[in-house]
Parts: C-alpha cells; sequence; structure tokens
C-alpha cells in the first residue's frame, strides 16, 4: 500500500506535551529512548485492538511510523494502519505489512466537521442507510457510530 498520511494533530493522545519537550531536551541517546518508548506504546494500541498481526515492530521517527509484519487480511492490515495513523502526534505511516489473502483495498476517507456515517455512506455507497458497512469496517477503533470526529480517518471498504 505504501505511505499514508494522517492529520498529525487529530487523534488518541497517548503521548503527552512533556514527552515530545523531553525529548527535544534530551540528549540523542535519551532521545533515541524515547522514541523506542513511543514505538512500544504505539505497538500497545495494535495489541490492545487484538488486530492479529504476525511479526509486527514498529520504527518511529518523529511523526513517521514503519510498522513491519504479516496480517492474514486486507482488513486487518488496514485496520493497523489506521489504528496508528489516528494517533496524535502521527503524521504518516508507512506500511511495510505484507497479507497472507489478499483482497480489494479499501479507501481511506478523512472526516469533515459535520460529517456523519450516514452522510459518509451517502457520499461514497449512494445510500446513507449503509452506513453500517463502514461502523462494522472500522470496528474495533469506532467504538459507537456517533463517536466519529475530523481529522480521524476510516476505512471505506468496496462493497461486495
Amino acid at each position: 500500500m505504501g505511505l499514508f498520511s494522517f492529520l498529525k494533530n487529530a487523534g488518541a493522545k497517548i503521548f503527552n506535551r512533556k514527552d515530545k519537550e523531553a525529548e527535544a531536551a534530551a540528549d540523542a541517546a535519551k532521545a533515541e529512548d524515547m522514541l523506542k518508548q513511543r514505538a512500544d506504546m504505539l505497538g500497545n494500541v495494535v495489541r490492545n485492538l487484538e488486530l492479529p498481526i504476525e511479526n509486527m515492530s514498529i520504527e518511529l521517527d518523529d511523526d513517521k511510523v514503519t510498522v513491519y509484519g504479516q496480517a492474514e487480511s486486507q482488513r486487518d492490515k488496514e485496520k493497523v494502519i489506521l489504528a496508528l495513523g489516528n494517533v496524535n502526534g502521527i503524521a504518516s505511516v508507512d506500511d511495510r505489512i505484507s497479507v497472507v489473502t489478499p483482497e480489494p483495498e479499501s479507501v481511506f476517507y478523512e472526516v469533515k466537521s459535520g460529517d456523519t456515517l450516514g452522510k459518509i455512506a451517502k457520499e461514497v455507497y449512494g445510500d446513507p442507510m449503509k452506513y453500517p458497512i463502514i461502523f462494522e469496517a472500522n470496528k474495533p477503533m469506532l467504538k459507537d457510530p456517533n463517536l466519529i470526529y475530523p481529522g480521524q480517518v476510516l476505512r471505506i471498504p468496496p462493497l461486495s
């Protein structure tokens, strides 16, 4: 898939400002340790969502995440990319995940102010009542179809 861009200042806030300030003030060794800790935190985001990625490893370079591993499905791969990219402070995800069973790729959609899943479904599928498809495609990142926010990136799977 390649490199995906995200809104750096939107998303889950798993890193705090003090981490960033401490990283800037630290020497090279400490900064490297801080990046490793932040990469571990990003790995925990994926593990907590119980997304099945084998041999997953994550590298962090400032606001760019590179993720490696193997996914059983395209769906799982895309969910990992979104889980990482929808973290506050992450601007891009370089996807290096291989897929065992290839399938059509989803389209990624950035939520705009005033969007609802129904409005997005009408725009992409022509039918607002297909919003559950988008909701299901973004579980477990989405817990409620009414809790989306501007700047969040969602998977929009092709209709079968």
